[in-house]
């Protein structure tokens, strides 16, 4: 009779799929629906002194009846205009508070029926936190205090969160700026129903506009006037006691951000013309300056539309940019200027230059330290210390300056100077702690600062603590993680003085949860949250990262899980599903280093394959894929043979160990995964089956770059045509499940990458399946969606891997030339 199961399951999975099917939503197996279904954990947020804990608890998935409420795509956005927020908000369905080191937590009496809680908030004392709920009318205003764990609103159902920022708190506690919905808004423009009044017609002026290929942009003139009266709101002054006042008129107000001590606030208002080449972060904008009570505007920024820019990763625009306040500084705006005229081509000593202008904003800034690379970002300390940074993706060079703002004659010292991709050589980050502005700023104690790094090392993981001398420019190290069975993360540095570290510390089985650290004393923990392991079917799993070198000696590595319950002595030959997503890299260092820690909790997610150790197949995941180019030669230039490489070393490595039947090897990948699915697939007899998720396989239909790729499809066609599965439909014979979400918004790989590739591969007769999900965008988030992906993944790993067909087997997989 078992014998008969098995024949009768395995005559159901062989059947081969009908050319449409109108089939519903279907489920996997029983062990990865329990997988599936186990609870979220919460997420946890800390007050700076370490003594609240608010837990915040949500669903891990959306429904598609979710996904399915009515959605505007404009301008790069995807909004609900019904309730005027981001249409793939992330919700949160409860919050409890709790004493830091209290073992149990209180539920937050007041909240609303069926919360849908975002945009969380802390106020500047630390002492409540605000956020916005979606009803199904629109959206309200809420606070929390902390103390009483109670909630209440403060708003009625006219916030307008469709542009973001929607709310920000007055230093004094008592107030917040909140965008509501004007009164003036008009009536939206019903697309489908709307007669057209002329052509859509754009226009190229000679100017070189090589931009990627964005998604959800402006189409026509309705779209324009849709977009308007979704950005438009007014912004108000809201009481803690749900008192409302006017503060600023109607207008397309972006960001806004009060000055440290409180007494100005930058508002950024969106403005004419419109893109239809662009997303809204590009449409042009004015930035002004107020005082607290919304009088006194000061224009500080005026940014036209930013379709043109030179050519290259590292191009910008001219003029101001980056502008925001300097967190040390009671009211002192900081930007940045390209000294390149925004051209990576053009060659000058130093890219960028920082200034700053202060209060009341009339004159002109002054310049106040400059950086070799583009400019990255600025870590504030006090009036003589800071520190900068630049990188430069080209050659993947970050630099690091310290520097003193207040003379700015003095050159900036190069702290470090190190690939961004060499792990081994991350000296961490900067720790901050907050100022007397709520700000936050350096943590400098006696002339030491702080750095916190993760760690990694030839030897393996081990997270740091490193005093900086900013006078000598030495460290020394005062903490290092000794786990060699667990994996530390270093969260936040409570109260360094003092040794009060936040952590979190997890194994393969035992869930993440946080500790205080006190590094001045050996094991010295105190726990914060305490969370079962929801995953007790895989706490026995057997995991460990292998190292195996390709062929040309290059460094390997992926992690290795083995099926439910398998015995190691005996080694039973088991399929393997290799789960990848390639990297470029400028140099073989960086490429060959160890970056997964074994020691990392076993965390099945949507669109993980380590669901399959529970259906008897070997895992080899995050497997590493590196594509090198070193000095002139870019790393596509040999993409395909690298690729191939990869594969094969990492076939080899687990076949080796004796665990696989390599003619039963199936390879899976998301996004740029799944254009690494398809070259394999067409390109090697390495696989015996291949899944492919929302994916890109035509890149001539992103002309202008993609990933890595900086050239354009006319500085090197053979580039494009040689990467491009679609390409070599011709070549692939594998069986090959494509799966797309039919909302994708990824930039370049939209939805019609998978239909046409698919109907390529039909045409010249190649085994393939193509699964579009309703509703969903690059990654999936209806729980409907991701069981019938996670069913349609199973089916065909049953049907083409574990049960494929032994008497069509080659005796060993060749490369296909």
């Amino acid at each position: 009779m078992k014998k008969l199961s098995f024949l009768l399951v395995f005559l159901l999975c062989s059947v081969p799929f009908l050319a449409q099917e109108g089939t519903g939503y279907q489920k996997p197996p029983q062990e990865i629906l329990d997988l599936v279904d186990a609870p979220l954990a919460p997420s946890v947020l800390l007050d700076d002194a370490g003594e609240n804990v608010v837990l915040l608890y949500r669903d891990a998935y959306k429904s598609i009846e979710e996904l399915s409420e009515i959605e505007l795509r404009l301008g790069g956005l995807r909004i609900n205009p019904k309730t005027n927020i981001g249409s793939r908000t992330n919700y949160y369905n409860n919050i409890m508070v709790k004493k830091a080191t209290a073992a149990t937590g209180t539920q937050v009496n007041g909240l609303p029926e069926n919360p849908r809680l975002s945009s969380f908030s802390w106020s500047p004392n630390q002492k409540m936190i605000a956020c916005l709920h979606t009803t199904s009318e629109g959206v309200e205003v809420w606070i929390l205090d902390i103390e009483k764990a109670s909630a209440k609103k403060i708003t009625p159902a006219t916030v307008n969160a469709n542009m973001g920022d929607a709310l920000n708190w007055f230093k004094d506690n008592s107030s917040l700026l909140v965008k509501m919905l004007p009164a003036s808004r008009k009536e939206l423009i019903n697309t489908s129903e709307a007669v057209p009044t002329g052509p859509t017609i754009s226009v190229s002026d000679g100017a070189k506009a090589q931009n990627r290929t964005y998604q959800d942009l402006l189409k026509n003139p309705n779209d324009e006037a849709n977009f308007q009266q979704l950005a438009l709101s007014e912004i108000k002054k809201v009481s803690i006691g749900g008192m409302v006042s006017d503060f600023l008129p109607v207008g397309m107000y972006r960001n806004v951000s009060f000055s440290p001590d409180g007494n100005y606030v930058m508002v950024s208002e969106i403005k004419t013309p419109f893109s239809y080449l662009v997303p809204y972060n590009r449409f042009p904008y004015t930035e002004t300056v107020y005082s607290k009570d919304g009088k006194n505007p000061q224009v500080v920024n005026t940014v036209p539309l930013d379709e043109v820019r030179p050519k290259g990763f590292m191009a910008t625009r001219t003029g101001k940019r980056n502008m925001s306040w300097r967190s040390d500084k009671p009211s002192t705006l900081y930007y940045v200027e390209a000294q390149d005229s925004g051209d990576p081509e053009i060659e000058v000593a130093y890219r960028d230059i920082v200034y700053q202008l202060e209060a009341p904003f009339t004159a002109k800034g002054n310049q106040i330290t400059k950086t070799k690379n583009r400019f990255s970002g600025i870590t504030w300390g006090n009036e003589s210390t800071a520190i900068a940074y630049d990188y430069w993706w080209n050659d993947r060079n970050t630099k690091t300056y310290l520097f003193n703002p207040q003379n700015p004659s003095k050159e900036a010292k190069i702290i470090s100077d190190r690939s961004y991709q060499d792990q081994y050589s991350d000296p961490g980050n900067f720790v901050t702690k907050r100022n007397e502005y709520g700000s936050y700023v350096l943590s400098i104690n006696k002339g030491k600062a702080f750095l916190m790094g993760e760690g990694y090392s030839e030897k393996g993981q081990f997270p740091f603590i490193d005093e900086y001398d900013l006078a000598s420019q030495k460290t020394n190290r005062i903490y290092e993680s000794a786990y060699i069975d667990k994996k530390e993360s270093l969260i936040d540095a409570v109260d360094l003085s003092n040794g009060k570290v936040l952590v979190r510390i997890e194994s393969p089985n035992e869930y993440p949860n946080y500790y205080f650290r006190n590094i001045k004393k050996k094991e010295s923990l105190t726990p914060v949250t305490s969370f079962d392991n929801p995953y007790k079917s895989l706490q026995n799993v057997h995991k460990e990262v292998i190292t195996y070198k390709r062929d040309d000696g290059l460094e390997l590595e992926g992690t290795l899980y083995l099926p439910v319950g398998y015995d190691r002595n005996k080694k039973e030959k088991k399929p393997m599903i290799l789960w990848a997503y390639p990297r470029e890299f400028k140099d073989k260092n960086s490429a060959s280093q160890s970056t997964t820690n074994p020691n990392e909790f076993i965390y099945p997610y949507y669109g993980s394959p380590i669901y399959w150790v529970t259906r008897g197949y070997v895992v080899l995941d995050d497997a590493a894929f590196p594509i090198v180019g070193e000095g002139d030669e870019e790393p596509n230039d040999t993409f395909r043979t690298q690729l191939v490489g990869n594969a094969k070393a990492a076939i080899d490595a687990v076949d080796e160990l004796g665990y696989i039947d390599r003619n039963r090897v199936g390879v899976g990948g998301h996004s740029y995964g799944a254009f690494m699915v398809a070259n394999l697939l067409s390109h090697s007899d390495l696989f015996a089956a291949g899944i492919a998720r929302s994916g890109a396989y035509n890149r001539t239909l992103t002309p202008f770059g993609f990933q890595s790729e900086e050239r354009s499809y006319w500085d090197s066609p053979e580039t494009y045509n040689t990467l491009s599965p679609f390409m070599h439909a011709d070549k692939m014979k594998t069986p090959l499940l494509l799966v797309h979400g039919e909302a994708d918004n990824n930039s370049g790989t939209y939805p019609l990458q998978s239909e046409r590739y698919f109907n390529a591969l039909k045409g010249l007769g190649a085994p393939a399946r193509l699964v579009m999900l309703p509703k969903e965008s690059h990654g999936y988030r209806a729980k409907e969606s991701i069981l019938h992906l996670l069913w349609e993944q199973d089916t065909w790993l049953e049907t083409y891997v574990k049960h494929r067909d032994m008497n069509e087997l080659k005796t060993t997989p060749e490369i296909k030339k």
